[in-house]
Formats: structure tokens, C-alpha cells, sequence
């Protein structure tokens, strides 16, 4: 049975259907400049088994006024501190763009400090991590300029973009989001023994169906992608065809874990 949730994990991650009796957790990392919102109503589309936990940093939603991370290697171990004793049972790892290279750098850091591993891995909207960066820098572009990028980008709300009371209060948290996707430097590792599945858009300009192959270097274990339609937040434009597929790869992992 699921035990308590732990104390150290009360800021970082959000239950919206807190389940006791679950018998595999799912852990949600977003995209740049989400939040845990980035999950709103996936809990109601999963698996009655499955208890959604969505991983929320600071310097959005309720931890706006936190200072945010702008270096991989400064969040790992408070992150995985926060999570440790959430992923104590069976559990699956799921992130969409920057979060799932935090996923994936999570399940890395979990394994080094000997804590249990996922039962899968699914990230979504990324090319395998030991591929060049191939998004244009922009975190260190003036206000004006950084925020027609993300206009172009896709994923902001127009309502917020073109709040500037509001830019100004994310704008933080924002910056340092893309100052983490920009400075980071894979470092090999042994690959991970859990199962992958990598999910990608058929129109995303930046993510490429052998980019999302590349990470079978990543694992051991069983390794599979899926494409979608639509662009870089296919996530959001397909979403019932991306929680359908999550759904059977959590029912699968569920049995699997518990034979």
C-alpha cells in the first residue's frame, strides 16, 4: 500500500487525486515555465490504480516568489532529496521537453544515491540527451526579444505574453528555465535499465522522429517512440491520444511490477 506522503515532497509535488491505495505512482515533469498545471485533468484519465504526482519547482505557481534553478546540477539534489521517499514503491517517470531531461537526469541521480529505479521511463518532446543542442540560446536576450521567442516557440498563453505586470513576475522563473536547457552538458553514464518510450509531434521543427530514436542508447531495457500529430506541445493539441498511450503503459507496468 502507498505510504504517507512525505513531508520533504509537500513543496515540490502536487497530488490532484491523492490515491492511498495505489498500486504504481506516476511522477510529471514539465516543459519550460510550467508548472504542476501543466497536468490538469490527466489524474481523471488514468488508470484507477495509478496515483499522478506533478512535480512543481520553484519560481512558478505557488513557489513564484522562490528563487527558480537555472543549473541542472544545482536542482538534482534538492529534487532528488524532495522525491526520494515518493519513489520508495513502484514508480514511472514522465516529462515533456526540459522536464524530461529533468526526468531522465533524476532517474540517474536516484540510481547513484541508491535509491529504487523506475519501472519506466517516458519522455516526450526531446531528443535524446546526448545529441548537440540544436534550439537557438535565448535566455539571455532582452525582455522584448526573449518574449517574441517564446511567442514563437508556442506553449505561453497570449493572455500572458501580452500581460506585462504578469511577464514580469514569471520572467524570473522563465529565464532560468531556458538558462538550464542552454547550459547543460551530457555527461555518459551507464544507461538505465527501466524500459523507455519516447513520445514526439510529427510538425515539432526541433525534435526529430531519429532524434527521439537516439535515446535506445539510453536504456537497457525495452525501448520504443511514438509520434504524434501536431507540433512541440502535441502534449497539450493531442492529448487523449497521449494519455491513451500513457494509460496502456502504465497498466502494463502496473501488472508487470506486481507479478
Amino acid at each position: 500500500m502507498t505510504q504517507a506522503f512525505p513531508a520533504a515532497g509537500r513543496d515540490w509535488l502536487v497530488r490532484p487525486r491523492p490515491n492511498p491505495r495505489a498500486r504504481l505512482r506516476l511522477l510529471c515533469f514539465s516543459y519550460a515555465g510550467g508548472g504542476s498545471g501543466a497536468f490538469s485533468g490527466w489524474a481523471e484519465q488514468l488508470p484507477s490504480s495509478v496515483e499522478l504526482a506533478a512535480v512543481r519547482l520553484p519560481g512558478r505557481e505557488s513557489r513564484i516568489m522562490q528563487r527558480p534553478y537555472a543549473v541542472l546540477e544545482d536542482l538534482l539534489p534538492d529534487l532528488g532529496d524532495a522525491v526520494a521517499d515518493h519513489c520508495a514503491e513502484p514508480y514511472v517517470l514522465f516529462g515533456h521537453s526540459m522536464g524530461a531531461l529533468i526526468a531522465f537526469e533524476c532517474a540517474r541521480w536516484l540510481r547513484a544515491h541508491g535509491h529504487r529505479a523506475p519501472e519506466h521511463l517516458v519522455v516526450s518532446g526531446r531528443r535524446a540527451p546526448q545529441l548537440p543542442h540544436n534550439r537557438p540560446l535565448i535566455h539571455t536576450l532582452p525582455d522584448d526579444t526573449f518574449v517574441e521567442r517564446l511567442r514563437e516557440l508556442g506553449g505561453t498563453p497570449e493572455e500572458l505574453l501580452a500581460d506585462a505586470r504578469v511577464m514580469r513576475l514569471v520572467m524570473p522563473g522563465l529565464r532560468a528555465d531556458f538558462q538550464l536547457n542552454d547550459s547543460y552538458r551530457y555527461q555518459p553514464q551507464a544507461p538505465l535499465d527501466c524500459p523507455l518510450t519516447a513520445f514526439g509531434g510529427r510538425a515539432d521543427r526541433h525534435v526529430d522522429e531519429p532524434g527521439l530514436a537516439a535515446w535506445t542508447e539510453q536504456t537497457t531495457g525495452a525501448f520504443r517512440h511514438i509520434m504524434f500529430d501536431g507540433g512541440h506541445f502535441f502534449l497539450h493539441s493531442a492529448q487523449e491520444e497521449v494519455l491513451g498511450e500513457l494509460a496502456g503503459i502504465l497498466r502494463r507496468t502496473t501488472e508487470a511490477a506486481v507479478e
